[in-house]
């Protein structure tokens, strides 16, 4: 059962926004919704991260969002987490206030490459500066100001959205009380670098990309297919891919000159390539991909969670996983239990690859409720 329609707010941030790489951005707008009721002592707010390439649209029904136009397509309309936000789901309504933000440098209605700079009044293209996951915490952390909240029951965050829970909990340890991470690591993977560099490479060597600057033209859209088919065989395993792919070919794009696809697998791949370019920016995929290029928790790893001892994390793994594979939140438990801290650590068996934290609840729900509730004895009887 849906939430029902809800709408995307937006938040001005109000003074000028410095970011870590010392540019300044003169104004600064952060698009977020929200789900449930704030209690009277502000102590039930929960602080939703997304993905890579998600958005502040996270439950309920959003056909709609301004300024947003093309890009919301009919893929985006139902909220991407609809199935765990809601009366009685693992995040509550009833019990929770749920926020879910967008973030600085991508296209749902924060400020990005394609907002309008005020000095100029054209789009930033490739003018936007470099955003950090600190600058993303940063101004949710304003957000939160703005909404009266200053410790949040819990974040929770998949993939990168999970490693940005790990970076706010470890330097603003005082903001929260639950962290639950799904599917993250602590540290950008030579693997995963090397397939962010491959999808910088695609997008920037697309001729219509024209160096960022292509919004009174025709977009990039080759580029950021390729870019998508490069990524996206990370996010489900094989074997589910293989069984989505249909039998016959259904895609009948020629590539290049002398290339005509062979195999349902290929016609798949290009067909989940185009539904991508349709709805996100290539200028903000890049400087979300940059983003996790240069994601930091700190030098001294040892050391990151000292001030974290009255946390109580919940972490996820998928056994089936090859974006970020079970060994690197098995590292994050590690650090946790050698500073005696609370955590619990679930792996959850699925075919589904990385994508299981977005599709199979049921696996997911009763943990969440357990650690969300403080309903330790139940684990212990388990």
């Amino acid at each position: 059962m849906t939430i029902g329609p809800v709408q995307t707010q937006f938040f001005e941030l109000k003074q000028p926004f410095e970011l870590e790489s010392g540019d300044v951005l003169d104004s600064v707008t952060i698009a977020y919704e929200s789900y449930g009721q704030l209690n009277g002592d502000r102590s039930n707010a929960i602080l939703l991260f997304h993905a890579l390439t998600g958005n502040q649209h996270a439950a309920g029904i959003n056909p709609a969002i301004p300024g947003v136009d093309a890009l919301w397509t009919e893929d985006c309309h139902m909220g991407w987490w609809d199935a765990f936000i809601g009366p009685g789901k693992a995040l509550d309504t009833d019990r929770y206030f749920i926020i879910c933000a967008n973030y600085i440098g991508s296209c749902y209605g924060s400020t990005g490459p394609r907002s309008i700079d005020p000095k100029t009044g054209q789009p930033y293209g490739s003018k936007f500066p470099q955003v950090s996951a600190w600058d993303v915490v940063r101004s949710q952390l304003q957000l939160l100001d703005h909404l009266g909240v200053d410790c949040l029951h819990a974040i929770i965050g998949g993939s990168l959205g999970g490693m940005m829970t790990l970076l706010m909990a470890t330097r603003c340890p005082q903001r929260v009380t639950h962290v639950i991470p799904l599917a993250t690591g602590l540290e950008t993977t030579v693997l995963q670098r090397i397939l962010n560099f491959e999808q910088i490479i695609a997008i920037r060597n697309d001729p219509a990309f024209r160096d960022g600057n292509f919004y009174d033209a025709e977009p990039p859209v080759q580029g950021v297919s390729l870019a998508r088919i490069i990524a996206h065989k990370t996010f489900v395993s094989l074997r589910v891919l293989e069984g989505r792919a249909r039998r016959e070919i259904t895609e009948t794009d020629r590539i290049g000159e002398f290339y005509s696809l062979s195999h349902p697998i290929e016609s798949y791949m290009l067909h989940q390539g185009k539904k991508f370019a349709a709805r996100f920016d290539a200028n903000s995929y890049l400087r979300i991909i940059d983003m996790w290029q240069h994601f930091s928790l700190g030098e001294v790893k040892s050391e990151i969670f000292e001030q974290c001892l009255h946390h109580k994390y919940l972490i996820f793994s998928i056994d089936s996983d090859v974006c970020f594979y079970p060994e690197e939140q098995m590292a994050i438990v590690t650090l946790l239990e050698a500073h005696n801290i609370n955590v619990k650590y679930i792996t959850v068996h699925s075919s589904k690859g990385h994508d299981s934290f977005l599709l199979e609840p049921e696996l997911y729900t009763p943990y969440m409720q357990f650690t969300l509730n403080d309903r330790e004895e139940d684990w212990d009887q388990e």
